[in-house]
């Protein structure tokens, strides 16, 4: 059995097979490892084929004589279902091994902040993270996996995988193309595309959860405007929670990011392919993001091509875009009705906008967030409160 010691943590290597055989001769080996340090112990099950019994209260008693929770690492699929079994990833911090996965030569369908999606066959996809810990991406795994559970057109999610230094998630997924891949390959008949992305979203927007793991999409504002708050006079932080308090509550399930490219489209049919910012709140959250999604980028302050990138097609198509959606989504042609909706949806449209210009202020530097609030909030965000309207729909 091989052994490391590396910055007072002790890591044992299991091999092979450990039964009745060989377990006393392990647990001399790893109790003689151990005697008289105070170190982190990590099991590393990479190797480890098969363990019975006997094995098993070889790991409780290092357990015990630790005092402390036993973490066991790369687990095959075959031992941690006996740990399963037994009740030992209760007990103990239990992580599976992750496949190896390649997405050399796969298209890329899409793309966005936290990683990219790859086609890996006809029917499976693979999300890969830019840089999510394991714990949010299992936290997202998790969520597709209850929104389809609540009839959410979602793709079916998978296991973690290990894609080189990075880790994805591998999801069951029709042969189709995204919203945005459409758009850009048939502009001319983009209504086509748009208008079953836009009643797919006001079907989503009937369905109501009760499921705790989707949080209010409201409270993220809410904590924005805490963090602003001192850099802001009474009067400008009263404005803002009233505004805030104004928009009605709902357990409307809220997509969260619902652009053209997290969107897939078959025949008619929706399915969603990125759901890690889903929450429930009123329909207004998601489709201030879709008008964000329509209008700011395309006027950021990046390149043409990275723009192009964002939005998936054409930044010149943004404004057919979403007219043709609001009129789907409201199910009105009237341009009258359609130009106060727009005025509904900017000052949460800004707020959005200052929410994301907030949180990459990431190390406290007062000038720059005071810089921040000048302009996002100020400047931006409190004129469209005042001038906006609250929502009624």
């Amino acid at each position: 059995m091989k052994i490391t010691e590396v910055n007072n943590i002790i890591t044992f290597f299991l091999e092979d097979r450990i039964s009745v055989n060989n377990a006393p001769e392990i647990e001399k080996e790893i109790f003689g490892a151990i005697e008289g340090k105070d170190a982190e112990i990590i099991i590393d099950a990479e190797k480890l084929e098969y363990i019975s019994s006997a094995g098993l209260r070889v790991l409780m008693r290092l357990a015990h004589r630790k005092d402390d929770d036993l973490k066991i690492i790369n687990v095959s699929r075959d031992v941690y279902d006996i740990l399963e079994t037994t009740g030992f990833t209760e007990m103990f911090d239990v992580h599976k091994a992750f496949r190896k996965v390649s997405v050399e030569g796969c298209e890329e369908i899409g793309s966005g902040g936290y990683g990219t999606v790859y086609r890996l066959d006809e029917e499976t996809i693979i999300k890969v993270y830019t840089r999510s810990s394991l714990d949010v991406i299992e936290s997202e795994r998790l969520m597709s996996q209850r929104a389809f559970v609540n009839k959410l057109p979602t793709a079916i999610p998978y296991d973690i995988v290990q894609v080189g230094d990075k880790y994805g998630v591998i999801y069951e997924m029709l042969d189709a193309k995204t919203v945005a891949q459409h758009i850009d390959a048939d502009p001319e008949n983009l209504e086509k595309y748009v208008r079953p992305y836009a009643a797919a979203l006001r079907d989503f927007h009937k369905i109501e959860l009760s499921d705790e793991l989707f949080k209010d999409k409201k409270l993220i504002f809410y904590n924005t405007a805490d963090i602003v708050a001192p850099y802001l006079t009474d009067e400008e932080n009263a404005e803002i929670k009233e505004f805030l308090d104004s928009i009605p509550e709902r357990r409307t399930f809220i997509h969260g990011d619902y652009n053209a490219k997290n969107v897939m489209l078959d025949d008619g049919r929706i399915m969603l392919i990125d759901i890690g910012d889903a929450g429930v709140g009123h329909p207004v959250f998601d489709l201030a993001g879709v008008w964000l999604y329509c209008f700011y980028t395309k006027k950021a302050q990046l390149p043409p091509e990275e723009i192009r990138r964002l939005m998936g097609f054409d930044t010149g198509l943004s404004e057919q875009v979403w007219d043709a959606f609001s009129k789907e989504y409201f199910q009105t042609e009237d341009p009258e009705r359609l130009a106060e909706i727009n005025r509904k949806l900017m000052p949460l449209a800004l707020f959005t906008v200052a929410y994301h210009g907030i949180r990459r202020t990431a190390v406290p530097d007062e000038d720059a967030m005071q810089k921040r609030v000048e302009y996002l909030i100020r400047r931006s965000l409190l004129p469209a409160i005042r001038s906006g309207e609250r929502i009624d729909f």
